[in-house]
């Protein structure tokens, strides 16, 4: 990659900024966890390779500042396992992983508490150019440890209830701003109970859209081989098909 930037190197590599390789390394992201969901491991082994690469992209660009090296960054992941993990290196105790998130957690606190001039509030690390969904998980997480949280899933199930009576009533003002409040309200309480089950929400959606896919393209490749188009099948063989697919699931 220093080559690559180098005077007389790549002229695309050399245009790069930190902000221009951002969306190169969300889709790397989840080109990876869909090699995962598909459990191709061939593949994955050159998704990583290329989700490597973007961590060794911005390490170059910071070096060229001044800014760090990427052995810094290595070193810094190196101390920061080695110190969140006193049950393996230090003399603390943890006999499960409940106890290790406890752990982990606690040394997070006194490390933000030892950095003041970082952001105190309790929300303030999550990062907001996360996924929606990822960065709903992780607030409501991590408000959920202050206790501020419901007593259980019965009642985050009888507030999503709620919540689709109010998305009744919003539609019925006629507002789509309120609307599009409501439903954001819905989703937010459909990702506390994911938590509360023990699913993760963005995985939970990722196979979810998996699953469309692949029933969706069974419909597709039958009204094909039948000359039949979508646009002109009605619904109820659509819903057929459809069933269909869940069949042979």
């Amino acid at each position: 990659m220093a080559r690559l930037r180098a005077p007389g190197g790549c002229p695309w590599d050399r245009e790069q900024t930190f902000a221009s390789i951002k969306p190169y390394t969300l889709e790397e992201t989840y080109e990876v966890l869909d090699a995962i969901d598909r459990q191709a491991w061939p593949e994955l082994c050159g998704e990583l390779g290329d989700f490597m690469l973007q961590a060794v992209f911005f390490a170059q660009l910071a070096a060229e500042e001044g800014y760090f090296r990427i052995e810094d960054c290595l070193e810094a992941i190196n101390q920061k396992l080695i110190r969140r993990h006193p049950h393996i290196f230090g003399d603390a105790s943890a006999e499960n992983g409940e106890e290790v998130l406890k752990l982990w957690n606690k040394i997070k606190a006194e490390e933000r508490a030892a950095e003041p001039s970082k952001p105190q509030g309790l929300l303030d690390t999550v990062p907001r150019a996360l996924p929606a969904l990822v960065e709903a998980q992780q607030i409501s997480s991590r408000a959920a440890r202050t206790g501020f949280d419901w007593p259980g899933p019965e009642q985050v199930l009888e507030k999503i209830h709620e919540e689709l009576g109010e998305i009744a009533e919003a539609r019925a003002s006629g507002s789509q701003e309120d609307v599009e409040g409501e439903i954001g309200d819905l989703l937010f309480t459909v990702v506390n109970l994911a938590r509360f089950l023990k699913v993760d929400p963005e995985q939970a959606l990722r196979r979810c859209n998996a699953k469309f896919r692949s029933r969706f393209a069974h419909i597709e490749a039958s009204l094909l081989s039948q000359n039949k188009t979508l646009s002109a099948t009605p619904v109820a063989e659509l819903e057929a098909l459809w069933t269909e697919a869940k069949t042979k699931e």
